[in-house]
């Protein structure tokens, strides 16, 4: 996907996510589509830097680079989401474009995507970054409303978390 389709996703993300947390529509929604559209937006945006240095789609776009967002908030309280950005970011060039992204780099250059993407020029492009929206903002209702313990067990598995 290009610069245009990540801010996209990540704006529909937010604002989703907004009415997935706080799904009455008052003041409190608002609140919290605020407090997740710029970091949320900054994460969706950041992997790309790679294309100024290194190697694109892989330097940046990789399992390694998610786990340092993933601390994030454990230093810095007002990028909390900042990881929920870069994660979507590899979840839309991983579904919605033919190249894929290089999970595993450094250790390996093997691009892992899915046969449903689309170039980034694309007239289709759009409608495709839509569709990963949807089902990204499906799974957060999942996993918000239907399994909420679910988040907890994997949070506290975590080491750090404790």
């Amino acid at each position: 996907m290009n610069k245009q389709g990540h801010v996209l996703n990540a704006l529909l993300l937010a604002v989703g996510l907004g009415y997935v947390l706080e799904p009455a529509g008052d003041l409190e929604t608002f609140r919290t589509i605020a407090a997740v559209s710029v970091p949320v937006v900054l994460g969706a945006l950041f992997p790309d830097v790679d294309t100024a240095f290194g190697k694109h789609r892989k330097t940046l776009h990789n399992l390694l680079t998610l786990a340092v967002f993933l601390a994030f908030p454990l230093y810095f309280d007002n990028l909390r989401w900042v990881w929920l950005g870069v994660l979507t970011h590899y979840v839309l060039d991983m579904l919605g474009s033919r190249r894929g992204v290089a999970l595993f780099y450094p250790l390996s250059d093997r691009e892992f995507g899915s046969p449903t993407g689309v170039t980034t020029d694309s007239r289709f492009a759009n409608l495709v970054t839509l569709l990963v929206t949807a089902l990204e903002l499906a799974v957060a209702a999942f996993l918000v409303h239907v399994a909420p313990g679910l988040v907890q067990r994997v949070v506290e598995a975590i080491p750090y978390a404790q």
